[in-house]
């Protein structure tokens, strides 16, 4: 037993304290950011339609934000489809040989990549390159005072700031995620036939024989959701930044760690979701 006077005894009590009040207040705190994230969402979207409707919708903006995305992202989304595509075809191609059915490689490696990885790591590196970005900016004009300025003279931060790159998030998601599916199957089917001696007609042929034009939808839909996710909390993460220069800092690593996890989320829940309502009969 530790002494009263020890001053190990104090050092465990405060970790003791330190952990509780960790355990209490960290679940409450992150609920309050969901929701302050659900709710910027919402109205986003909601001044996204109104503004477009009502011809108020700032283009300018919009393109260069857009612009922007594009290139922080294309290259670092096209250098990690390739390698993670060529992987899938490795491992698909061993595991189809060993039980006998090398053809299906094709159809295999080939949903693979318009299921999952297309959408999915086009999101990743939104979360990485795109949303650090936009938070860094936003966190940077909130500890000038920026946005304080903006709502003071009657200028919604909404309108301005979040909408046009919401529409740009989603707009550059959808676009790298067919790009993706493209530079994905490519990579896939020569691979598979130039490296591991498959044959052109059986992998085109199984592919075309077991994906469906919903396999794509599949991946649009995520790439939607995906861009708005990262977009929303990277805004949110950005106009909430505070203790200066290294709030942002802080803001910019919650930014791309909550952006991860709540991608990693929810493309579990579309692809349960998926196969739950649109099983498939036959192999």
């Amino acid at each position: 037993m530790l002494a009263d006077n020890d001053p190990r005894t104090s050092a465990v009590d405060e970790i003791r304290d330190w952990s509780k009040d960790y355990v209490r207040r960290h679940p409450v705190r992150s609920m309050e950011t969901l929701g302050r994230q659900v709710i910027m969402g919402g109205r986003a979207i909601r001044y996204l339609v109104a503004d477009v409707f009502a011809w108020r919708f700032p283009f300018k903006e919009f393109v260069d934000q857009a612009a922007f995305m594009v290139k922080v992202s294309l290259i670092p989304t096209v250098a990690v489809a390739l390698p993670i595509s060529a992987t899938l075809s490795i491992q698909f191609g061993l595991l189809a040989g060993q039980v006998g059915a090398s053809s299906l490689a094709g159809a295999a490696s080939g949903l693979a990549v318009i299921r999952q990885t297309a959408p999915l790591v086009t999101a990743v590196l939104l979360a990485a390159a795109v949303g650090s970005a936009i938070c860094s900016d936003l966190g940077a004009r909130t500890i000038r005072e920026e946005v304080d300025a903006m709502e003071v003279m009657g200028v919604s931060v909404l309108h301005r700031l979040v909408v046009p790159r919401l529409a740009a998030g989603i707009l550059v998601a959808l676009a790298l995620t067919g790009f993706s599916c493209f530079v994905g199957f490519l990579a896939g089917y020569l691979f598979n036939v130039y490296v591991q001696d498959g044959t052109q007609g059986s992998f085109m042929a199984t592919f075309s024989s077991f994906a469906t034009a919903g396999d794509l939808y599949l991946a649009m839909v995520k790439a939607v959701v995906f861009g708005a996710i990262v977009t929303i909390v990277a805004c949110e993460k950005g106009l909430n930044t505070k203790g200066g220069p290294g709030g942002v800092a802080n803001s910019v690593n919650a930014t791309v760690v909550a952006s991860m996890i709540l991608l990693m989320v929810v493309n579990v829940g579309f692809t349960e979701m998926y196969t739950v309502l649109f099983p498939r009969t036959t192999l």
